[in-house]
């Protein structure tokens, strides 16, 4: 990742605005905003961000998951396909 590329001063976004979105959405690389030398925004297209976010939901179910297992909050296969079988007669 090129991040020192993706590192812009905010004033760089107000007179480039369209300049910065051809950019991220051609690179899929997020851009971070700087204001008085510190990091104060990051943006990023749009397929990124729902990309990010469904990773993160999958990555919140294995934790999740990973915890039930730890309590022995658990079913074996057969007990799940059979609870299935179930809710699909109604």
């Amino acid at each position: 990742m090129q991040l020192m590329n993706d590192i812009k001063p905010v004033t760089y976004l107000k007179s480039r605005a369209a300049d910065v979105l051809k950019h991220i959405n051609e690179t899929h690389r997020p851009m971070i905003i700087t204001q008085n030398g510190e990091a104060k925004a990051v943006i990023q297209d749009p397929q990124s961000y729902e990309d990010m976010k469904n990773a993160i939901s999958l990555l919140k179910l294995l934790s999740f998951a990973e915890e039930d297992i730890k309590n022995g909050n658990v079913q074996s296969e057969e007990d799940v396909f059979h609870s299935v079988e179930e809710l699909l007669k109604k």
